[in-house]
């Protein structure tokens, strides 16, 4: 599996606050699931996007799943995944992918993408494949995908849906005024269009997004950004602190506090969202699993009580 690389680009080494504890990825089961990855070449976000919390995933017998290549069309500030031109979509994936999730015994995988902006359907045909895969080899085995925006191919989206992920992502990543910057082939309005969408064509889908923090963005931004989240329906938020890849990737502005995380997530909790997680090393697919059930008993618990309130009488 090339994915297993972490040599591409040279690490930065920056002193971080002391609130940073991130566990050193090894162990047994990290080491089971990294070899059977690479022989079936399959490629996860966990190393490509270099997730602090990798240890802690694999050792627990989770893992996010990159389809589409380990190579990226777009080239954002904040991301460690290749960017350049990719090469054929494998239509064996999902096969392989699902013999994996089968393997590893998963009652819930994640599944996310590079951006496949050479072809007009974005890879979401693969996204679908995927899925019913998985749910073929492994009933009782849950999906949650995190999607790009497929450049606003409402089609693209439709197939995804339809395929019946337990939870879509889509990620924000950042502040409206920052994406010049931070997403400049991205398009805020899109993406917050795209969550409506979801919710459009499958009204009772659990849908997901998350931001970064440290890029410059202020409170009074993000709070503005939760809210248009919630605007569109927006069930589980994911809030983390920017860790720069590279030297050639954007700079850090500064380093939020764990309290400032714990008032970012009471304020979005204010707002609606069915749960929030918000912390220095959350990360889009951190916990995602007990995010969902939180999701779904609170959206039980509200229709619970929706059914058991006395109708005023006149």
């Amino acid at each position: 599996m090339t994915g297993l690389s972490t040599g591409r680009r040279p690490a930065l080494r920056e002193r971080k606050p002391p609130w940073f504890r991130a566990r050193f990825p090894s162990g047994e089961r990290f080491e089971e699931i990294r070899l059977l990855l690479r022989d079936r070449s399959l490629h996860t976000v966990c190393e490509e996007a270099r997730c602090p919390n990798i240890g802690e995933c694999f050792n627990s017998g989770t893992a996010t799943f990159m389809i589409l290549g380990d190579v990226c069309t777009r080239a954002c500030g904040f991301c460690a995944v290749t960017s350049g031109r990719p090469g054929a979509i494998d239509q064996l994936e999902p096969l392989r992918l699902a013999q994996s999730v089968a393997t590893l015994g998963l009652d819930y995988a994640v599944i996310t993408s590079v951006n496949r902006d050479d072809v007009t359907d974005g890879g979401a045909p693969v996204f679908a494949a995927c899925i019913r895969a998985i749910r073929h080899r492994r009933p009782d085995c849950e999906v949650e995908v995190l999607i790009p925006d497929f450049e606003g191919n409402h089609e693209a989206l439709q197939t995804v849906v339809e395929a019946g992920p337990a939870v879509l992502n889509h990620n924000t990543e950042t502040v409206a005024e920052l994406y010049p910057r931070v997403r400049p082939k991205g398009r805020y309005d899109r993406s917050l269009e795209l969550l409506r969408r979801v919710k459009e064509i499958d009204p009772q889908m659990l849908t997901k997004s998350g931001l970064m923090v440290g890029l410059g963005e202020s409170v009074e931004q993000l709070h503005r950004t939760f809210g248009d989240l919630r605007e569109q329906g927006c069930d589980l938020l994911t809030v983390g602190q920017y860790l720069r890849p590279t030297p050639r990737h954007l700079p850090v502005a500064r380093y939020w506090h764990p309290e400032e995380f714990q008032a970012l997530r009471e304020h979005a909790l204010s707002l609606g969202f069915a749960h929030v997680e918000a912390g220095p090393l959350v990360r889009s697919s951190y916990h995602a699993a007990e995010q969902a059930a939180a999701a779904r008993a609170r959206r039980e618990s509200a229709s619970a009580a929706r059914e058991g309130a006395t109708p005023l009488t006149a």
